[in-house]
């Protein structure tokens, strides 16, 4: 039977916290949120609102939004996007299935049309464990109804949306969307701007995986691209690379303990160099970047 990650064992008793913004504060669940829009081109938009980043496009043939935050901002999320045309998109793209993401499809897929790779399907029907509790399954009309197993291309508004699934990183239903035309690229959690990243072991995520896509995607993404990370403020690619970077680095740092016989207490106790203090100070804390990092090298 394999062994419950550390990462969800220390977790099991806490309640699920979440950053949004820029800042990568923490909310409340029951704090009052407001959404915020961005422009980044005439018809492309992120909007921040308690979880995570939306990018909208907008134009006469309706809008679409990548990721719908959580249910508890889809009243004020509407009344952002009848700001940009209509209250009510007429696609939702789902970069991958967790909550942050998602909980808006209870709302915006009772009129708007729900795409997601095969896997965000998959958990959504039957949502695995997660910060020490179960998700409940979402209705028919919250799941999506267009599933990929590689990609999907979405022309809407003289825009082409390229949806291309990269596996194995932040879950194992992750997609990535470029606007091809604004040259815009959305993210989802692959990119937590200048923090330790969330992977989620127990939906398929995996550390390397996370590192060789974000590798692949550098190599894709074009110089004068805006980038919408899943969470933090609007990025270019020089931020992936410095966000890279740091997951590279402090990853080798617990390998290298790994190799050298140490504990994951034993590591931890080490810590990291002080340039990776800023990192440690958002939703995944350097303890809990190091378990995800042990356990994941671990697993067989």
């Amino acid at each position: 039977m394999r062994k419950l990650p550390i990462f969800f064992l220390s977790l099991a008793l806490a309640p699920l916290t979440v950053f949004g913004h820029g800042d990568n504060s923490h909310f409340h669940a029951s704090q009052d949120i407001n959404v915020r829009t961005v422009k980044i081109t005439d018809n492309v938009y992120m909007l921040q609102g308690r979880g995570g980043n939306i990018g909208v496009l907008t134009g006469p043939e309706g809008l679409l939004i990548v990721d719908d935050d959580y249910r508890t901002v889809s009243e004020k999320l509407s009344t952002a996007l009848k700001e940009l045309g209509s209250p009510t998109p007429r696609f939702i793209l789902n970069t991958h299935w967790h909550g942050d993401h998602t909980e808006g499809n209870n709302v915006f897929g009772k009129t708007g049309t729900i795409i997601a790779h095969d896997n965000v399907r998959k958990r959504l029907i039957d949502p695995p464990m997660i910060f020490g509790s179960r998700p409940a399954p979402y209705p028919a009309f919250a799941l999506p109804i267009l599933t990929y197993a590689e990609s999907i291309t979405i022309h809407l508004n003289g825009e082409e949306i390229k949806v291309v699934h990269y596996p194995s990183g932040h879950t194992d239903g992750d997609s990535i969307i470029f606007f091809k035309k604004a040259n815009v690229v959305h993210l989802g959690d692959d990119f937590f701007v200048g923090r330790f990243p969330f992977v989620d072991l127990a939906s398929g995520g995996n550390v390397q995986g996370l590192i060789n896509n974000v590798a692949a995607l550098i190599q894709t993404i074009p110089a004068d691209a805006k980038l919408i990370p899943g969470h933090g403020p609007l990025a270019s690619l020089s931020d992936l690379k410095e966000y890279h970077s740091l997951v590279v680095e402090s990853a080798k740092i617990v390998q290298d303990g790994m190799k050298a016989g140490k504990t994951i207490d034993e590591i931890k106790s080490a810590g990291f160099p002080e340039k990776f203090k800023e990192a440690g100070s958002g939703f995944i804390k350097t303890d809990m970047w190091i378990e995800i990092v042990y356990q994941s090298y671990s697993a067989k």
